[in-house]
């Protein structure tokens, strides 16, 4: 393979342009948040006990509280302080304007007033659809002429419906908007935080509130046209002939599925970038397909390889998605789903719209066949059947709750163990393939040892490593591991992970830095994310707390191949570098290590 595509410091990469999960220690919960003294500039940092929870205690900080205030006091020793799942509050009754995350708010391209329309009904329970067929999402590149007539037929029925219309098109593009950029807050989790926004993303929330998401609305657009079977596409960007975007979405006049706020040079190039920078590589077609299977082999096992790294870290009621956490994004929402919202955003505009922040790209229908296929990658994770490929366990997590209104316009709250098994939820994906998915054969090649040099010993450790560490340039650090030349039935128990932790970043534009292990190549050979050393990329799309730009997470890349990949399974020290591609430039790291984490058994 050519190696012109993205070295560590290339033409692709600007000079002014340059995750490890939370572990959750007695969280505590038992306590509701002041938030009345104005004059008092710490006022939202203290806590009023309830009255059935009075102790003598000092003036704490919130946030070292919910993490167990600092050793003092333990979930063992505080009455009621247990953890409590994120349960999102009556959609209609508790909302506010969604800023987050919109740098240039004067000149929004969208409205920032994302609150869903009120019908005065209250919030029902969920109950699994009883009809006997199946729906069939299919690939957006390979639809038949019906099911591509219907997809139409129904966005315009959509869009012609009212706005403050609960099924309009406005509507459910602003489902996003209020649960992504602070319409709501924690209220109703726990025993109440009103002053802590609720955040879908960065978490292991992403993947099930997505798939409720694109529930209801495939469901509501199949009502709209009286056609029960009908299904979404997806955008089966996984596959050669899928990456193009589909013919269906490109400009004509009328076209219900045409947005124009996507970038019109990726639109007109088509083949979509499954590792986008910000900067579009002048390399050949053949090659991009082979870097987009690799990236999506990349997201699905290697970087895949336990409940964590795939979802991401935990995030319970409390937990604020600014400060005082750091949950990972999972491998999948920081690879592929981050690229290609990038990808298809219109560059230039105010806050990268639709497609570029989480607060517009519901205006795009693009959106929803790009999460269709994201909700795909969840499905074909576990169809895999590899160790540690299991749903998280928690209960934190399972009870996770969120409202949505129904294809009946009811109000109805959802559970993240009720959509787990999308057979139970009656719909499911054509798989148009021959023979294995074309990325389960894209493991990056071996390193052949004749390219690389013996040794990189001058590298400093981490130990003497000043952290954190700004990412305002390439970063190099020698990194310790747990063990070496581990067996393979040691293997099959643990993975191996590199953990980066406390990567505090500027949420409110676009942010990527690469990850490279063992780089090892002799002086004339350049590594790119196509090779073995490749680890992964941390990647975020605008969406964060417009009073504090500042958000804090982390990042997992699993070595157990890599290390087979680049030969180097018997070295003692692991050299992590960090390369800056867009938006570092006041980003910092604070920590970096490899540990050995368990696989979970099914």
């Amino acid at each position: 393979m050519s190696s012109s595509l993205l070295p560590l410091t290339s033409p692709f990469t600007s000079t002014n342009t340059q995750l490890a999960f939370k572990a959750r220690t007695n969280q505590t919960q038992g306590f509701r948040v002041s938030c009345n003294s104005a004059h008092d500039d710490q006022a939202d940092k203290k806590l009023i006990l309830p009255e059935s929870q009075k102790l003598v205690v000092p003036s704490v900080d919130r946030r070292n509280l919910l993490v167990g205030l600092g050793g003092l006091y333990t979930a063992a020793n505080l009455p009621g302080a247990m953890a409590a799942p994120i349960t999102a509050p009556d959609i209609t009754s508790i909302c506010k304007d969604s800023k987050d995350g919109i740098r240039n708010i004067d000149t929004a391209l969208r409205t920032t007033k994302c609150c869903p329309p009120s019908l005065g009904k209250t919030v029902k329970p969920f109950k699994f659809p009883t009809e006997k067929t199946v729906r069939k999402r299919w690939p957006a590149h390979a639809g038949t002429k019906k099911q591509v007539d219907d997809y139409r037929r129904a966005i315009k029925a959509m869009r012609d419906l009212p706005d403050d219309h609960p099924h309009s098109f406005v509507s459910q593009a602003k489902i996003h908007c209020a649960y992504c950029n602070g319409g709501y807050t924690q209220v109703d989790s726990g025993t109440g935080f009103p002053d802590i926004n609720i955040q879908i993303h960065n978490s292991w929330l992403f993947f099930p509130f997505h798939r409720w998401y694109l529930y209801f609305y495939e469901r509501i657009l199949g009502k709209l046209i009286k056609e029960p079977e009908f299904a979404l596409p997806f955008w089966k960007w996984d596959e050669p002939a899928g990456m193009p975007i589909a013919e269906m979405f490109l400009p004509e006049s009328p076209n219900p599925l045409y947005d124009e706020l996507r970038d019109p040079d990726h639109i007109q190039k088509r083949l979509i970038d499954l590792d986008y920078a910000g900067t579009d590589k002048d390399i050949p077609d053949q090659q991009q397909i082979e870097c987009n299977l690799a990236t999506v082999y990349r997201d699905l096992v290697r970087n895949g390889g336990d409940t964590l790294s795939f979802f991401g870290g935990e995030y319970v009621a409390g937990d604020s998605p600014v400060a005082g956490t750091d949950p990972s994004v999972g491998s999948v929402e920081s690879g592929s789903h981050t690229a290609v919202h990038r990808w298809v955003g219109k560059r230039g505009t105010p806050n990268s719209e639709d497609m570029g922040n989480f607060y517009s790209a519901g205006y795009d229908p693009v959106f929803y066949i790009h999460h269709a296929n994201v909700d795909r990658m969840w499905k074909l994770w576990k169809d895999l059947r590899l160790p540690g490929h299991v749903d998280p366990k928690e209960d934190d997590w399972l009870n996770a709750s969120y409202v949505f209104y129904d294809e009946n316009e009811d109000l109805v709250r959802v559970y993240n163990k009720d959509c787990v098994d999308v057979r139970r939820l009656k719909y499911d994906f054509i798989e148009n393939s021959d023979g294995p998915f074309p990325w389960r054969k894209s493991r990056p090649p071996q390193r052949r040892k004749s390219a690389q040099v013996a040794s990189t010993a001058d590298v400093k450790t981490v130990e003497k490593t000043k952290f954190p560490v700004r990412l305002d340039k390439i970063v190099k650090v020698s990194v310790k591991r747990p063990a070496v030349n581990r067996s393979e039935e040691d293997k099959e128990k643990n993975n191996e992970v590199l953990l980066i932790k406390g990567i505090k970043y500027d949420s409110g534009k676009f942010v990527k830095f690469d990850v490279f292990v063992n780089d090892k190549l002799k002086e004339g050979e350049i590594t790119t994310p196509c090779d073995p050393e490749y680890a992964g990329g941390f990647a975020q799309i605008p969406h964060n707390a417009m009073k504090s730009m500042f958000m804090t997470s982390s990042a997992r890349f699993g070595l157990n191949e890599l290390l087979d990949d680049t030969n180097t399974e018997g070295d003692e020290y692991a050299t992590v570098t960090l390369v800056p591609r867009i938006g570092c430039e006041d980003l910092t790291v604070g920590e970096i290590k490899i540990e050995l984490v368990p696989i979970p058994k099914a």
